[in-house]
């Protein structure tokens, strides 16, 4: 006998009750309600326990093959607004994808990226960016940003790699004591297994293929998904011809960037010049 869902214990339960109450009343086992698609049974199962959120493509999936007029893909959404606090539209989905994805992979060649900057560091790209936004909107992007951090508090899941132009480390945002904290943050992550660090020095022959930020996202029962963005616009690609093209791009860059020893360590000298007020753009 299946176990009984307690529908009343959050909104990922509520929804996967109802998913198995309609997938039952189909006559659908788990097997064929996820046949064409690429979503597997285990993940299916999780959703309907309420252990795991539905992504959009399943609730897209799962509204088609079921007849059920959009009623799941609109709870995604509401679901997505209402964790989106903090957040800009376009980014919301990729905040809500990075505690499924079991590994994430980022390039960047202008900033730190969000999940490894400090408050500081924050505060000054948000207030560069959004300089009409008033203290209280400033500092929910920050605690959002500081949110999406905790998922590194999981010791092996996602695994983290991420690849920093040179410039990023040597030209500072903030005034040198800040940035010594900034660069000592992304120190520690590293000798806490937590990120694969890597930098991307000024002379190598990449700048065709460098000027878009990139985050890569793999997971165990879902496709892959590339997201990038400007300051004012993100893009999500999930189709995969695309995705893996990007992310032959995302292996070239990584190949042509220092070793993860020695990019430590030329973040770890910047930290202490920093720290020392010795660094000289």
């Amino acid at each position: 006998m299946a176990k009984e869902i307690d529908g009343s214990a959050g909104v990922p339960q509520f929804y996967g009750k109802e998913l198995r109450y309609k997938r039952e009343q189909a006559g659908l086992t788990l097997e064929a309600l996820t046949a064409n698609s690429f979503y597997s049974i285990a993940l299916l199962s999780e959703v309907e326990h309420g252990n795991r959120r539905m992504p959009p493509g399943l609730a897209q999936h799962v509204d088609r093959v079921l007849g059920t007029d959009g009623f799941f893909e609109r709870r995604c959404e509401d679901v997505r607004v209402a964790r989106s606090k903090g957040h800009a539209a376009f980014f919301a989905g990729i905040a809500e994808a990075e505690v499924r994805a079991r590994t994430i992979n980022e390039w960047s060649g202008t900033l730190i990226p969000g999940l490894l900057q400090t408050p500081a560091y924050a505060r000054a790209v948000i207030q560069a960016t959004h300089p009409l936004d008033t203290p209280e909107e400033v500092q929910a992007k920050i605690d959002a940003r500081q949110e999406r951090a905790k998922l590194f508090a999981d010791p092996k899941k996602p695994e983290y790699w991420v690849v920093l132009h040179e410039s990023v480390i040597r030209h500072p945002l903030l005034e040198q004591a800040e940035m010594a904290d900034q660069l000592d943050h992304i120190a520690t992550m590293v000798h806490c297994r937590r990120v694969v660090f890597q930098v991307l020095p000024w002379n190598t022959a990449t700048r065709p293929i460098s000027e878009l930020p990139l985050l890569l996202m793999d997971f165990d029962d879902e496709p892959p998904l590339l997201y990038t963005e400007g300051a004012y616009h993100g893009q999500t690609i999930d189709d995969p011809g695309l995705v893996k093209r990007y992310r032959n791009t995302y292996d070239r860059l990584r190949a042509a960037a220092l070793p993860p020893e020695a990019s430590l360590a030329l973040l770890e000298k910047a930290a202490e010049e920093f720290r020392h007020g010795q660094h000289h753009p």
